[in-house]
């Protein structure tokens, strides 16, 4: 197949993107991939509701439709259940064989090239272009799956393959008639972090107080997250003051970039029970940036205290502090803090030798209680907003890498 074909393939992806599956650029394309799909998957994803449309073709072509529009090219290069050879992408994408590494890639597109959900991608005037390799691979001949031709930046939204996830397409509840349910979205969030299938992140709220802070009307918008097991992908729910709620899902790092406005004392919207729980439970006091975190719970103060275990790994020991330790904090401050959590750090409380190792609440707690779950909710605003300043600074980098 000569060059000249191959590059009149690739222009045929480029020009159906965004495109309308009626449109003659998107007949075209599935003319090139074989006309009739051999499987055809379809998917209600989000609030407002997008159906998605996979259509897949028997030579290794995927097309991606969100609400018939084209919004994705997948060109499969190993066996699949409606492709069983796979696809040659030399005849689509001038340059690459199946057998091509990131180099290659990097060699054939003078285009920047920036990170999403751990895969590299190009910024082509056209369409973004991300090679997908096998995990941790793209060094190495036959580490290459698939190239995805996408319209949307791969940093902003997720992969297309994970609009079928089964433990995401059961996440939003509707009503008989098909309208939002807002309470039984809410239900099926909660049990699924319940049963494990989801996680509850840090921020920005719980899904226990999204009801009432929203009710509250304290805030323009009030949203929780929880992180599917399955797909990897956060899962956003917000409430607005003044229109209708949203149901999306998200990478990590284009979920840690959403707005959040800070939480109001609860004495202003919570109820006496939610009060309640908030006197007995611990609170922030303060902390000292990729170091330490101080609370206070009961009249007690505790020191959660980062230390390092080798050059790739590191855990936190969490310790109540005694009397003499209260003094010092009282007489020297912060930097007796500071200067206690080197002291953890240098005497490794993974180590039984350490003093520090029986004291470790979160290894040792009293009583079962589940320091760990207490205190991440103590320090979840503080956590957020270092997650959000990371991202930033890790997006910076990329950033001055790629340019």
């Amino acid at each position: 197949m000569t060059r000249r074909r191959e590059h009149d393939r690739m222009q045929l992806i480029f020009q159906a993107l965004g495109e309308p599956q009626g449109d003659v650029a998107a007949r075209d394309l599935m003319a090139a991939f074989g006309t009739s799909p051999a499987e055809t998957d379809a998917y209600r994803i989000g609030e407002p509701a997008v159906l998605s449309r996979h259509l897949r073709f028997g030579s290794g072509g995927e097309i991606v439709l969100h609400d018939d529009a084209v919004i994705a090219v997948i060109l499969h290069l190993t066996p699949t259940s409606f492709a069983p050879r796979g696809l040659d992408v030399a005849e689509w994408v001038p340059g690459i064989d199946n057998s091509a590494t990131f180099s290659d890639f990097t060699a054939i597109f003078d285009a920047p090239w920036r990170f999403a959900e751990g895969d590299r991608y190009f910024v082509l005037e056209a369409a973004y272009l991300r090679p997908e390799f096998v995990k941790h691979g793209g060094r190495r001949a036959g580490d290459l799956q698939r190239v995805a031709f996408t319209v949307d930046d791969p940093k902003d939204t997720c992969r297309p393959v994970h609009d079928g996830c089964p433990v995401c397409r059961e996440l939003i509840a509707r009503t008989e008639d098909g309208l939002f349910d807002l309470d039984g979205t809410i239900r099926r969030l909660v049990d699924g972090v319940e049963a494990g299938a989801l996680t509850s992140r840090d921020g920005p709220v719980p899904l226990s107080d999204l009801r009432p802070l929203h009710a509250s009307a304290l805030l323009e918008r009030v949203e929780s997250q929880v992180t599917c097991t399955a797909c990897g992908r956060v899962a956003c729910l917000t409430l607005y003051r003044d229109s209708s709620p949203t149901f999306g899902h998200h990478p990590l790092d284009a979920a840690l970039r959403r707005p959040h406005e800070a939480v109001p004392p609860v004495e202003q919207w919570g109820d006496a029970a939610r009060i309640a729980a908030t006197r007995e439970a611990m609170r922030y006091v303060d902390h000292e940036p990729g170091s330490w975190f101080l609370v206070e719970q009961h009249g007690d103060l505790y020191l959660d205290s980062r230390y390092t275990i080798s050059s790739m790994i590191d855990d936190s020991c969490l310790i109540r502090l005694d009397d003499t330790e209260r003094r010092q904090y009282r007489e020297a401050g912060r930097d007796s803090l500071t200067d206690l959590a080197r002291r953890i750090d240098g005497t490794g409380p993974h180590r039984e030798e350490s003093p520090f190792h029986l004291r470790n609440l979160r290894r040792y707690p009293d009583a079962g209680k589940d320091y760990t779950t207490e205190l991440r909710a103590a320090i979840a605003n503080h956590t957020w907003l270092a997650r959000q300043k990371h991202a930033a600074a890790q997006r910076a980098r990329i950033a001055s890498a790629a340019e």
